[in-house]
């Protein structure tokens, strides 16, 4: 079986991006129309990992090449970089940004790797001219799910020193945004504060979990194919006793979520 190459993957997309013998579809697209697809192939891959399933890790991470080969083989035709630049850019970024490894330099701890890998790319913007805002969140992309901006955010705050010195302070506020909700409740809840209130304390779930070590993406992944699962069970016990779960009462469907958690051993 013919194994291919790098060089055969950059070789097809040109093909397919080829305006007189490609793909239409292919052809039609841009930056902005691939950026989304881009995206979705990094959530697959996380999925995969996910589900350990590694045949199909292999196959996802293939896709999401695709996809820097395709943004690759736009820019070429722009005239913007190539490939082989993206690839020369990276690894030079990562000799750059490990001279612990690649050079002399050594560090106490991981704090203090850390703290000098923020000061390298602090130099990095430096260097290509963004001097211009001068703050601790600078470069923090506007691009990056909502979730992870704010665990950036919150980081590069705490490296600063403004940081809660433990979780205990932060269950407490989180506490007390919760109650803040409940006030809004209460006051008729109104859309715009309700948003406000919301946010405050997704951003202090955000804060917890980065305290406790926990990816919060991952998190909410787990806690979503756990719901997925315990829902299927349930349409699966109500189908057995003859009855569509969506004609049950909350009631009853209560008591199939409970069965559903023992099942497994939940809680």
């Amino acid at each position: 079986m013919t194994r291919h190459s790098i060089d055969d993957l950059l070789a097809i997309m040109a093909r397919l991006r080829d305006p007189q013998n490609g793909c239409p579809w292919d052809v039609r697209q841009d930056f902005s129309s691939i950026a989304a697809y881009t995206i979705e192939e990094a959530y697959e891959v996380a999925d995969a990992i996910d589900r350990r399933d590694w045949t199909d890790l292999c196959d996802e991470l293939g896709d999401l090449l695709l996809q820097v080969v395709f943004h690759a083989q736009m820019a070429a035709e722009q005239g913007l970089f190539e490939f082989a630049d993206v690839a020369h850019a990276i690894s030079a970024k990562m000799l750059r940004r490990h001279p612990h490894v690649f050079g002399d330099a050594r560090y106490a701890d991981l704090a203090e790797q850390m703290q000098a890998w923020e000061q390298i790319k602090s130099d990095e913007r430096a260097a290509k001219g963004r001097t211009d805002d001068a703050s601790a969140l600078a470069g923090v992309s506007s691009g990056l799910p909502e979730w992870k901006r704010a665990h950036k955010l919150q980081q590069r705050a705490a490296a600063t020193g403004f940081e809660w010195p433990g979780p205990q302070p932060v269950l407490e506020k989180l506490a007390e945004e919760v109650e803040e909700v409940r006030v809004e409740f209460a006051n008729g809840a109104d859309p715009a504060r309700l948003e406000d209130e919301i946010g405050d304390v997704l951003f202090v779930m955000v804060n917890l979990a980065r305290h406790a070590g926990v990816d919060f993406s991952q998190a909410l992944r787990h806690a979503n194919a756990k719901f997925e699962r315990r829902f299927r069970r349930m349409e699966q016990l109500a189908a057995t006793e003859g009855a569509a779960f969506s004609r049950r009462s909350l009631e009853e469907q209560e008591q199939l979520w409970r069965r559903a958690k023992q099942d497994e051993g939940g809680h």
